[in-house]
């Protein structure tokens, strides 16, 4: 349990450093009048935040010059405009230094969205945002790799433990070990209390599904070198598809009471104008708190880490980084009980509002 500790100790330690390593190699991008200035540390987090067109894996820095070179994998870019099809690597924007020609289309990358270039140029208005069109983006970006990644572990975790499992091994041993309590708990604690003993297999594979899928990327978001660092978890638009997936298991399988409580509450017939939106907006809502859940508290882990790192280059002194490098020790501890709690709280409000739907009046 020592050398348990000792490693996870060292894990915490190394993150930390790297994470500040990355900061100081972005820090020196800037020119002597940028860096005289005072450090703004939110193009810094909102990169390591939000979508990105290729994978960064570290910096090399040329000792002569002085300058950054950006070392990352490179994502295919796949775009429709004006009815034609454009397939190539993100490697070819050289970090948005340069715009990619096909044929008569040119394209341009600017905060890592892709904009199409027109006889006018690349336009920006007095807010500074592009005004250029931007083309159907089906890009493979980090956070689709990192769901493709994802969704390969769980596979490769979950499919030995099914063939054991097939041929009759039921003492477990090793990750089997591991996990099978894990699953014993949602299907006994969460699924079965909540759904009911007669209609909580049905909803089962969906449960134990969601909980491991955002437990395994809130585990790999916490890593910031690959096959780690993406934010998936804390992208809108994956927790909105989740949330998705409950309403419409909920709404599928609602029963006759359910709708009925929808359409026709137990009150006086002339409040109904008034109760059946209410209801309506109830269904929505419910979903709709948890992609917001989910989302946010993701999203907010990532940047107090990160604001916590960059208080070093606000203060510029070397004397806030026992104190900035505690703190981030202390929420890389915490963000390890948020990955679990988060993946516990969408399947149980999952269960919850599943179970709400199937139950019958008696």
């Amino acid at each position: 349990m020592k050398k348990l500790y000792l490693f996870i100790s060292v894990l915490f330690f190394s993150l930390t450093v790297y994470s500040t390593e990355e900061i100081v190699s972005n820090e020196e991008t800037h020119d002597k009048s940028d860096n005289e200035a005072a450090f703004d540390p939110t193009p810094m987090i909102m990169h390591h935040v939000n979508d990105s067109h290729n994978w960064h894996l570290f910096d090399l820095t040329d000792k002569e010059s002085g300058k950054v070179h950006p070392v990352s994998i490179p994502l295919p870019v796949i775009l429709i405009y004006n009815g034609h099809l454009d397939i190539f690597l993100s490697s070819k924007f050289h970090h948005g230094e340069t715009s990619v020609k096909k044929e008569d289309r040119e394209y341009v990358l600017y905060h890592d969205k892709i904009y199409a270039i027109e006889e006018t140029g690349f336009q920006l208005n007095e807010e500074h945002h592009p005004t250029n069109p931007k083309p159907w983006d089906f890009s493979i970006t980090k956070n689709v790799t990192a769901l493709l990644l994802s969704a390969f572990l769980l596979l490769a975790v979950f499919i030995p433990m099914a063939r054991k499992y097939k041929k009759g091994t039921l003492v477990p041993s090793g990750l089997q070990g591991f996990l099978e309590p894990i699953v014993l708990f949602i299907k006994e604690d969460i699924a079965e209390p909540n759904i009911g003993k007669h209609n909580y297999q049905k909803f089962l594979p969906y449960l134990l599904t969601a909980f491991f899928f955002i437990w395994f990327n809130n585990m790999l978001g916490l890593i910031p070198f690959f096959p780690g660092g993406a934010n998936l978890t804390g992208n809108i638009a994956v927790t909105m598809t989740l949330a998705f997936f409950t309403l419409i298991l909920t709404s599928m399988n609602g029963s006759k009471t359910y709708w009925g409580h929808v359409f026709t509450p137990p009150v006086p017939k002339w409040l109904w104008i008034i109760m059946i939106p209410v209801e309506l907006i109830g269904v929505l809502s419910k979903p709709f708190a948890l992609m917001i859940r989910l989302f946010a508290n993701i999203t907010a882990g990532h940047i107090i880490v990160l604001s916590l790192v960059s208080l070093i280059f606000i203060f510029k002194t070397v004397w806030i980084s026992p104190a900035s490098i505690i703190l981030v020790l202390f929420m890389d501890v915490l963000e390890l009980l948020v990955a679990l709690l988060q993946a516990y709280i969408f399947t149980l409000l999952s269960a919850l509002f599943i179970g709400l739907a199937v139950q019958e009046h008696h």
